[in-house]
């Protein structure tokens, strides 16, 4: 009955497991949800599994403008993936929400609806053990798609809707490319020159954030921000809903009891950590207003019909 047991948990493990060694080391990888990360590749990319992995094959160190988390990161050479270290409890947390994520991302490609998720495209833990010293290293790694890749950036934002510390000072006043800037510095920019899109671009991009937003939120997702980037080349911008594996697990509940009592100060602002279904509202809320519409010669017909 034992060995059944064992025999039924391999078959239905949806992870794949790989050890090698050469003269110096032995080396591990663990590919989570390989099959189902396989075929979301296939009908996600354009490019083929041999391209992915050969820029896999090629890494560098990758310093992440205005990130706060510590976390370390890595950008393939060719620029087209960006790679982020994950903490135990992270893994944990997209293991469990990895199904459902599946479902949803390949449901809103093959139905052509709507979704600004930037597209997390596979999750390995690899390792090695230099046999002649002794030191050994482990790494969780995310790869998810590089929102920027073959543009250049005159600005870029990541924006959660919250104006709790969510501003960043600029050495000379002048916005650079090479910060990224927050909530607040946003809100003081379109002070004076708005971001306008075009009323079908507004429809869409409304759609996909309440859609995703919506989604995040029944399975407990919160922190998830807006990265917004502005083309210097063709001024278009370029979306994607980033870092959304984090749940609100009990020590955010914590979090926010103390930040709601004003402990920490905060001038009376919603604190930044609010339950899922909360965190949703502000989101979809403040992205309705960061991103107004160009009138054109449709709107206000039938107001008075």
């Amino acid at each position: 009955a034992d060995l059944i047991d064992r025999q039924k948990k391999q078959t239905i493990n949806p992870h794949i497991e790989l050890q090698f060694s050469d003269a110096n080391a032995k080396f591990y990888c663990r590919i989570y949800y390989a099959e189902e990360f396989h075929r979301m590749r296939e009908e996600i990319m354009e490019s083929s599994e041999d391209d992915f992995v050969r820029s896999l094959s090629h890494c560098v160190n990758w310093q992440a403008r205005g990130g706060k988390s510590g976390a370390v990161f890595y950008a393939t050479e060719d620029d087209r993936f960006i790679l982020k270290q994950m903490p135990r409890l992270e893994v944990q947390s997209f293991l469990d929400f990895a199904p459902h994520y599946f479902t949803y991302i390949t449901g809103a490609v093959q139905q052509k609806r709507p979704t600004a998720l930037a597209k997390i495209l596979g999750v390995y833990r690899i390792g090695y053990k230099n046999s002649q010293n002794n030191t050994e290293k482990k790494l969780d790694l995310l790869v998810m798609e590089n929102l920027f890749y073959g543009r250049k950036m005159a600005q870029v934002f990541d924006l959660k809707g919250s104006l709790r510390n969510r501003n960043v000072k600029t050495d000379s006043g002048k916005e650079s490319c090479e910060v990224v800037l927050l909530d607040e510095n946003l809100l003081k920019l379109i002070h004076d020159n708005p971001l306008y899109i075009r009323s079908h671009c507004k429809a869409i991009l409304r759609a996909a954030i309440h859609s995703d937003a919506y989604f995040l939120s029944s399975h407990l997702i919160i922190d998830y921000s807006l990265l917004v980037g502005r083309d210097d080349a063709t001024d278009q911008l370029v979306v994607g809903i980033i870092d959304y594996i984090r749940t609100f697990t009990w020590d955010k509940k914590l979090e926010m009891v103390v930040k709601s009592t004003g402990i920490l100060g905060g001038q009376g602002k919603m604190p930044t950590v609010v339950s899922p279904e909360l965190y949703r509202a502000r989101f979809c809320e403040a992205m309705d207003k960061y991103f107004l519409m160009v009138p054109d010669h449709w709107t206000g017909l039938g107001i008075n019909c």
